[in-house]
């Protein structure tokens, strides 16, 4: 995994915390997510656990994004209810949102601290779905 050079967006950690402790209650939510949008507006979400399974915080954050006209992300983080701080994506979360925003910042914990790597880099030798796509023509 690479590191990047960018600065890891505090606001945007302080903003999936701050979901974590207010909105994640029992087992149902555990985690909170929060995203930079290319307009620089934050976006948040939680998961939705459920016995049947269900999806994981980043991916419910895209889906609120797009309802909200956001189609476009900069930067995403996932944090854990409990004090659990900055959690790295699970490898289904990678996969979508590689497909989703190829060029994603992904706040990750590292050796010391947070730091921020693209998410082609947690997910590397990936298969990328839009490659492998059929043109309709």
């Amino acid at each position: 995994m690479t590191s990047q050079d960018h600065h890891v967006d505090e606001e945007v950690i302080q903003a999936a915390d701050r979901v974590a402790r207010l909105r994640c209650r029992g087992d149902n939510h555990t985690m909170a997510a929060a995203a930079r949008a290319g307009d620089g507006r934050i976006v948040t979400a939680v998961n939705v656990h459920h016995f049947t399974g269900g999806p994981c915080a980043e991916l419910v954050l895209i889906g609120a994004a797009a309802a909200q006209g956001v189609y476009e992300l900069d930067t995403i983080v996932a944090v854990g209810d409990r004090d659990r701080g900055v959690v790295p994506p699970c490898g289904r979360c990678r996969q979508v949102l590689l497909d989703y925003f190829p060029g994603l910042e992904v706040i990750v914990p590292g050796r010391d601290g947070v730091r921020t790597a693209l998410v082609a880099d947690l997910l590397p030798e990936s298969y990328v779905w839009a490659d492998h796509q059929l043109d309709a023509e």
